[in-house]
């Protein structure tokens, strides 16, 4: 997609969630003047309403559907969250603001608007993502930035105050933080022909040193454990808009095959929204195999990791592919894991030098 292409996408995106917005308001509105309590459908985000769907490769809703009515005392709370946060987020859209999750929290305080914790809050988000079909990203809600991404690619600002402006993304040797600013930006040209997501700040660190952006001609990106939905988001538009391959590296355990997995068809958690996975990355490691293969040192699994590795086993997501099948009973086995720094037993560049090349070329 051309920058001005995805310029003008952002913007009719903006158009099309203050619309959305802005019809609630008009339905609920309509219905208290018509003498009527006001109500609101959403599908239902029960997990018996949740299921893998092969054609687009990820968890999805089904058709069940729940009523939350201002007749019943109940929902008469959550209700009005939700309406407060269709009008807050309504505010941070048309206004072209952005907020925290928690930031989202502490201000409903101002309105006499409470949630018990900001957990309740996130829910209510997520609630008003599943009314409309939006991600709390379209109304300017983001969590925390903790990801950020090293490489030849020059980025275009859109964002109020800085349209226009370019950065490479090697301008920074800790890498730039992936921020709203960032995932909104344009993509104007990069050199790379790949993308390398890795999920510890010390393995990232010590790819940039070693100029692995350079020797791989590679996009770096830091997941910071499992990754932020932006940072999924950007890879994904790293993947579709530039045509480039995306490779997971993560720790040798079953969170780590989680992490992988999550960036490729994403979880049940946003089984409501789209465009946050890429289908077609690759796992690149680091793998159970890999372990017995190039003798790491390694951990005991304990019993929570082996609860998650039965469960990863039952998830339909793991069996499309024989090789996650594979990695399972491997770890199931050897009822070990290692980390993504155990490769420095070999001496500190030996995961660039040796492992890298290998399971790039390995999983192509």
């Amino acid at each position: 997609m051309e920058p001005k292409e995805y310029r003008s996408s952002i913007m009719e995106r903006r158009k099309e969630v203050l619309a959305s917005l802005g019809n609630l308001g008009a339905k609920i509105y309509e219905q208290i003047d018509r003498g009527f309590f006001p109500s609101i459908e959403m599908p239902s985000r029960s997990t018996e309403n949740i299921y893998y769907d092969p054609k687009f490769r990820q968890y999805i809703l089904g058709d069940k559907r729940v009523k939350r009515s201002a007749r019943n005392i109940r929902h008469l709370k959550p209700f009005a969250q939700l309406v407060w946060t269709a009008l807050f987020s309504y505010e941070l859209t048309s206004q072209r603001k952005t907020s925290t999750l928690r930031d989202v929290y502490y201000s409903a305080q101002a309105y006499e608007m409470t949630f018990k914790d900001q957990q309740e809050s996130n829910n209510i988000i997520t609630d008003l993502e599943t009314v409309l079909g939006f991600s709390r990203e379209d109304f300017n809600i983001f969590p925390e930035e903790r990801s950020a991404v090293f490489g030849d690619l020059t980025i275009s600002y859109t964002v109020p105050g800085y349209e226009g402006k370019t950065l490479n993304l090697t301008s920074h040797p800790d890498g730039v933080m992936i921020g709203p600013a960032l995932t909104s930006a344009d993509f104007v040209e990069t050199s790379a022909d790949k993308v390398i997501a890795i999920e510890k700040g010390g393995l990232f660190t010590r790819f940039i040193e070693e100029n692995v952006h350079k020797k791989f001609n590679a996009i770096l990106v830091l997941t910071a454990g499992q990754a932020p939905r932006a940072t999924r988001h950007f890879i994904g538009r790293l993947n579709r808009e530039l045509r480039l391959p995306v490779y997971v590296f993560t720790d040798g355990d079953p969170w780590g095959m989680h992490i992988a997995m999550v960036i490729i068809s994403g979880s049940a958690n946003a089984a409501h929204l789209r465009d946050l996975t890429t289908p077609d990355a690759k796992w690149s490691g680091v793998w159970a195999t890999d372990i017995v293969n190039y003798k790491l040192p390694t951990d005991p699994l304990d019993e929570i990791d082996m609860k998650r590795l039965y469960e990863l086993q039952k998830d339909p997501r793991y069996k499309e592919d024989p090789l996650w099948q594979r990695e399972i009973k491997t770890f199931m086995k050897i009822k070990r894991k290692a980390e993504q720094e155990a490769f420095s037993r070999y001496g500190l560049t030996y995961i660039v030098d040796e492992y890298l090349p290998a399971k790039l070329e390995e999983t192509k």
